[in-house]
């Protein structure tokens, strides 16, 4: 999860400011010799503040000389403490093992990284004005979906009782589509797997069937036009289609069996309420499969062991 909104933290900062940026598997960073230096900032991203493999990513990049801080919910913990550089989420205590205030919280943060990043190098006050007062919305743009609970309630009946499913974006919502996947498959048990949308007629397609359905991110961003002809595909080949648009994209809407919507607002902004109604969708999913929602078997809330 903390990778995901890495990831759309590393869409925002290139967005933004224009800056090279790299999202790296905690796991693997040490493993492969990264390129990193004194001038170099390495941001780390983690919950607890505890997580093993992200910790011993972090002391190596220390070891490399780069500036390291560290994204984290709880306070005083060992990594915020290692790098010096706490930026808390103030989130709250998370009680669900399946991270969802925290990975909103972490793409908000990330948000407004990369809107300081880029008045340091290239944004204007006003531009910058801008941006602010969209991540300002986020609260009602996530109180719009959770009004529409009723409704995703009775579109989680329709998906309840597969065994498989596909979420696919593009752009920044590519991410989300990881995300939503990750957090249908940690607290129903459905086999869920996110892909780009472009990425569909590289292999997956062929697993496309009525007993495969597909849960796609079309938000009226760039190549909206390639996602309603992945949707098209998805449909010819008998896959139920669940979207999550832009409210009032009627074309968008023509293109799925069912639709969950978000209130219109920016690309960059748009991943937190969508990332909300899918959150909500996973919820209603488990909750009719009588999944044990808050403490998914074989999971923890932190992983401290490599």
């Amino acid at each position: 999860t903390s990778m995901n909104a890495g990831l759309i933290g590393e869409y925002a900062v290139e967005d933004f400011a224009g800056l090279p940026a790299e999202v790296e598997q905690a796991a693997e960073f040490r493993y492969r010799n990264p390129i990193v230096g004194s001038r170099d900032m390495v941001l780390a991203i983690s919950q607890s503040g505890e997580t093993a493999d992200t910790l011993a990513a972090v002391r190596e990049a220390v070891d490399k000389g780069s500036l390291v801080a560290a994204l984290v919910n709880v306070v005083g913990s060992t990594i915020a403490r290692e790098t010096g550089r706490g930026i808390y989420l103030h989130a709250g205590p998370e009680i669900s093992v399946a991270s969802t205030k925290a990975f909103t919280s972490q793409v908000s943060v990330l948000l407004m990284i990369a809107l300081k990043l880029a008045r340091a190098n290239r944004l204007s006050r006003e531009q910058g004005i801008q941006i602010a007062t969209e991540i300002e919305r986020l609260p009602e743009l996530v109180q719009a979906v959770l009004n529409t609970n009723d409704q995703i309630a009775e579109i989680a009946k329709h998906y309840a009782d597969y065994d498989n499913a596909f979420y696919i974006g593009r752009g920044y919502m590519f991410p989300v589509a990881l995300e939503g996947a990750l957090k249908l498959k940690e607290i129903s048990y459905i086999h869920a797997e996110g892909y780009h949308s472009a990425e569909l007629k590289h292999g997956p397609i062929a697993l496309l069937d009525k007993k495969m359905p597909v849960v796609a991110l079309l938000n009226q961003g760039p190549g909206q036009d390639k996602s309603l002809s992945n949707v098209a595909e998805c449909k010819a080949r008998n896959a139920p289609v669940l979207g999550i648009i832009t409210k009032g994209d009627d074309e968008a809407g023509k293109a799925c069996d069912h639709v969950i919507e978000i209130p219109a607002c920016p690309q960059f902004t748009s991943v937190v309420p969508a990332a909300a109604a899918l959150q909500l969708f996973a919820y209603h999913v488990a909750r009719i499969r009588g999944c044990a929602i808050d403490q998914p078997r074989n999971l923890a809330k932190s992983v401290t062991v490599e």
